[in-house]
């Protein structure tokens, strides 16, 4: 899409921009689109998932998924289960996690996917018990018991039913989810489909819980088939979402909710893929892509990072990876431009040209991605406004707050009053706390950067602002390859310290030992000092960290995010040996 922008300045420096090409007709009511693309398209394949001893491929047509979605909305309708309740999805993503939330939407019951490892045994049940008092569900799907047994023994449900494909796990308390499937359908679901307005509820999607207890965002059907539109119209041409995806992003993340919403109004099939941007867990992922060949690939920065060594390290995965390869998509507040760059030196020698990398910048407020690369570039950034978008640039010194304006805004948070009178400012914007700059001063059309988190900035003892954010990438660049992920800490405190996690596969490639690898951050934060001397980017010391960030203790996020201050809070005892005097000696003590 050409980018063709309207840009008004409406005083103090602040900015409005939208794209002056309009946002297309679309259908905005979910369940019906699901109708249209059963009729259409029949048989073809909608999802795929790896089932069974022998992981192979299993297959769901549109006209199934229609079939299936349909029972489980005739179940609800059955058990008078209405929009002031909820079904509560604790499950990764799969065929069956796909049919109960689309049937939830046919019925007009609102879904709230959470993330599974709420409910997995190693967590404390503190943010489940949070979410079903938040959300009430009548509803919970947990499509496999097992991993989730202590959770659904002890945590109070109030009168919900567990539906689950393992009921015999929970004895009478459960209904399996086979008997909802053989529920007979009836005229009463199109009639409830057909009743359904855009405004309609069609989802609670959850905060992330970073800095305090996750928020339940109102999703609507409006908002979330404005959103899809948007995508489309702006790079479905080019993504050829109507062909093969493959995608791990989790459906309890909007990114990842968005992904399987797009293949669906496109016309595509979508292939789930089992695998995690994790140590041990992303050979799952490697095998997916040496079998199939994208026109699209989507993933999250930590999930490039491991990606970027594995393609170096593996011809026949590189060439499967770019042979049909037009589009890859990133999180644009997070990529280091050095991944970037050595995914764009493999794409010259495999295809003779660079792939397209765009970004999506969006929050759960703003339903996903709302801002994309869509132009040519070469730079790592945010993009610039899809059609039906305004932003308000707001200018705060040398960068831009961001608000965003247009149906895919949320009406607000569920119980949070307080929160709601607080989200958007006086022209109805939605304040996202983010920063942004302009990527080339004074052209705008090559687009916005990222610049900051306003929720990640603090101040040290002097009274200096850190920008955290910045910083990290900063970092991230400047210890490239050997350092895949870091923390800056802390606020409170005199001076600047970093916690590290290593690229383990990049030392072993270049065969580095730790005293190399000790020397080698020494070095490189040394010459960040000195290129920036002042007290809110200069590293004091640093910490190489051997534990990877805890899932089930929500260091890390569904989408692959490291979550700042809950590795603070979890380890804290490292934390504080960066400040003993003298310091231990694995602490790096940077000149």
């Amino acid at each position: 899409m050409p980018v063709d922008l309207d840009v008004r300045d409406v005083g103090g420096g602040t900015l409005v921009v939208k794209s002056r090409i309009p946002l297309a007709e679309h259908e905005r009511v979910l369940p019906r689109i699901v109708t249209a693309q059963a009729k259409a398209l029949g048989d073809k394949a909608f999802l795929m998932q790896r089932l069974g001893p022998e992981r192979a491929w299993v297959m769901q047509t549109y006209a199934e998924t229609k079939q299936r979605t349909d029972a489980v909305a005739q179940w609800l309708l059955n058990r008078n289960i209405g929009a002031d309740r909820s079904i509560l999805i604790l499950s990764g993503n799969s065929i069956a996690h796909a049919n109960i939330s689309y049937g939830g939407f046919a019925a007009g019951v609102p879904i709230c996917p959470v993330s599974v490892n709420y409910g997995l045994a190693k967590a404390d049940f503190g943010r489940l018990t949070h979410v079903v008092k938040l959300v009430k569900p009548a509803v919970i799907f947990a499509e496999n018991a097992a991993p989730f047994l202590a959770a659904l023994q002890n945590v109070d449900f109030g009168d919900a039913v567990i539906v689950t494909a393992t009921p015999e796990l929970l004895g009478a308390k459960a209904v399996g989810w086979a008997d909802v499937l053989a529920t007979p359908v009836t005229s009463a679901v199109e009639q409830r489909i057909a009743a359904l307005k855009p405004d309609s509820i069609a989802a609670y999607m959850l905060t992330s819980g970073s800095t305090g207890r996750p928020k339940a965002v109102v999703q609507t059907h409006l908002m979330k088939a404005a959103n899809i539109c948007q995508a489309i119209q702006t790079m479905g041409k080019v993504a050829g979402w109507e062909g093969m995806i493959l995608d791990w992003l989790p459906w309890s993340h909007v990114s990842g909710a968005s992904g399987l919403m797009m293949s669906l109004v496109a016309g595509g099939t979508f292939r789930i893929d089992d695998g995690k941007p994790l140590p041990g867990m992303f050979d799952e992922s490697l095998r997916n892509l040496r079998e199939v060949s994208l026109r699209y690939y989507v993933n999250m920065p930590i999930g490039y990072a491991i990606l970027v060594d594995a393609l170096e390290a593996d011809e026949a995965l590189r060439k499967t990876f770019f042979k049909d390869l037009t589009i890859m998509l990133y999180g644009g507040a997070g990529l280091p431009q050095p991944i970037l760059d050595r995914l764009q030196v493999m794409a010259v020698a495999e295809t003779g040209h660079r792939i397209l990398g765009i970004s999506a910048y969006g929050s759960t407020e703003t339903t996903s991605g709302c801002l994309s690369i869509h132009y040519p570039t070469e730079k790592v950034g945010i993009g610039l406004p899809m059609p039906g978008i305004e932003v308000k640039l707001v200018p705060h010194g040398p960068r831009y707050e961001v608000r965003i304006r247009g149906p895919l805004i949320t009406p607000g948070y569920l119980h949070e009053p307080e929160k709601n009178r607080e989200i958007l400012d006086e022209d109805g914007f939605y304040k996202t706390g983010d920063y942004a700059t302009f990527i080339e001063d004074g052209d705008l059309t090559k687009g916005l950067a990222f610049a900051g988190r306003l929720a990640e900035e603090f101040k040290l003892t002097s009274g200096t602002w850190v920008r955290s954010g910045e910083l990290r990438m900063d970092l991230i660049k400047a210890l490239a390859p050997y350092v895949s992920e870091l923390v800056v800490c802390a606020e409170g405190r005199a001076h600047l310290t970093a916690m590290l996690w290593l690229n383990k596969a990049a030392i072993a490639a270049d065969k580095k030992s730790e005293a190399d690898i000790n020397a080698f951050i020494q070095e490189r934060l040394a010459a960040h000092n000195k290129a920036h001397p002042g007290l809110s980017s200069r590293i004091h010391r640093a910490l190489i960290l051997q534990e990877p960030p805890a899932v089930e203790a929500h260091e890390i996020s569904d989408k692959g995010s490291v979550n700042r201050n809950m590795v603070l809070q979890r380890r804290a005892d490292q934390l504080e040996k960066l400040y003993q005097n003298p310091p231990p000696a694995d602490v790096i003590v940077i000149s």
